[in-house]
């Protein structure tokens, strides 16, 4: 190689090396304590932190390997936003002050194995340990083999790499999981199960597949978005049919849409029918300020009461979006997902305030949280 090329190879090396470093150097400022966030992720592999006193990007922050699906939760300290990524491998801990990685956790410890989870995560309540469900598949030469799955339990002390502390035995076909006040762990399966992480022993907290309400179907639920929300729920929609009689004609019966709670702070659970089903919604939230109201969004934006099983006002929206979130007050209405725009609604009126376009692409099913610093 020639020597002058050498050196424009070396100057280009180190122009983009130094190049890299500005853009990982370039965190923007810390948060502020006492002021209120939201944060979102999307592609390429982005977590942005919104103020929600101005309603604009406060800070971006790139995360480490590749995205997907994103999911975000706040640790409780509100300085720390764990993420679910890397195509569903991998457990992240972003530092929101400094958008440094101090914590990171491969699903696929195990060797030959390759472990991913379903949006199946959460964080203890005092933020020491992190909780996966881990469906691992064995690759061999000629053919994979299905393993059944199991909770991993994490130490955030551990740092960048952290290693299962503790391993148990799960359920098939879990989801969502939320860790109550009590420590307690709320998994959402075929049943709401509560789990106990020390010992791996589990109990149904609330039967779904498997509830006996004379009269109705076994609810069905789709539900990918761990809400944080100002309630301190771990709350999920669901749809059923009320049957006219003991023939169970699905032809004649009454299809209706509700809501399961779990209060994490004192463990209680309910279910609730809130309206009719005449449209599809992706997410549901009650308000923060008045709990006999209900919003769902998917293509509208919809306002229900609860009790009277009424729907109060519906807003049409420039594009679908995924999931809804509130602030601590109640008082504004995020949507987020889909595209790479947040819109803000008034939630009495259902009137748009205003759209919070994000650097980057669309947010897939990633969950907005909101927090206070």
């Amino acid at each position: 190689m020639k020597p002058g090329l050498c050196a424009q190879l070396a100057l280009t090396v180190a122009t983009t090396a130094s190049a890299w470093a500005v853009q990982a150097d370039d965190t923007g400022p810390a948060l502020k304590a006492g002021h209120e966030y939201l944060i979102v992720t999307n592609y390429p592999n982005n977590l942005h932190v919104v103020d929600v006193a101005t309603d604009a990007v406060y800070k971006s922050c790139r995360m480490p390997d590749a995205f997907g699906p994103g999911t975000a939760m706040m640790a409780p300290d509100n300085r720390t936003a764990y993420v679910l990524n890397n195509h569903y491998g991998d457990l992240y801990g972003i530092d929101l002050d400094t958008c440094k990685t101090t914590f990171h956790a491969s699903l696929s410890s195990v060797p030959g194995e390759v472990g991913k989870s379903m949006y199946s995560f959460a964080i203890s309540p005092d933020g020491k340990e992190v909780y996966a469900t881990v469906n691992p598949t064995q690759r061999l030469n000629d053919h994979y083999v299905v393993k059944p799955p199991r909770l991993e339990v994490f130490r955030t002390a551990d740092g960048l790499d952290a290693k299962p502390a503790r391993t148990f035995p799960m359920p098939r076909q879990v989801y969502l999981m939320r860790a109550a006040d009590d420590g307690s762990l709320f998994v959402a399966g075929p049943d709401i199960y509560k789990m106990d992480v020390q010992t791996g022993r589990y109990e149904v907290a609330l039967p779904l597949r498997n509830w006996n309400r004379p009269g109705y179907s076994a609810p069905d639920v789709l539900y990918f978005w761990p809400h944080q929300s100002a309630r301190h729920e771990f709350s999920m929609l669901y749809t059923i049919a009320k049957f006219k009689d003991d023939k169970q004609d699905p032809a004649t019966a009454e299809l209706l849409y509700g809501y399961l709670s779990v209060d994490l702070k004192t463990g209680k659970t309910h279910t609730q029918e809130f309206a009719d089903l005449t449209e599809l919604y992706f997410t549901g939230l009650r308000s923060p300020k008045d709990p006999n109201q209900i919003y769902g969004v998917l293509n509208r934006l919809a306002r229900y009461d609860i009790k009277e099983r009424k729907l109060i006002k519906a807003a049409n929206l420039e594009h679908t979006y995924y999931c809804v979130a509130f602030d601590k007050k109640g008082d504004k209405l995020y949507l987020g997902g889909t595209f790479n725009d947040l819109a803000v609604f008034d939630p009495q009126t259902l009137e748009k305030v205003k759209n919070i376009k994000l650097p980057g692409g669309d947010m897939s099913t990633t969950t907005p949280q909101v927090f206070v610093r």
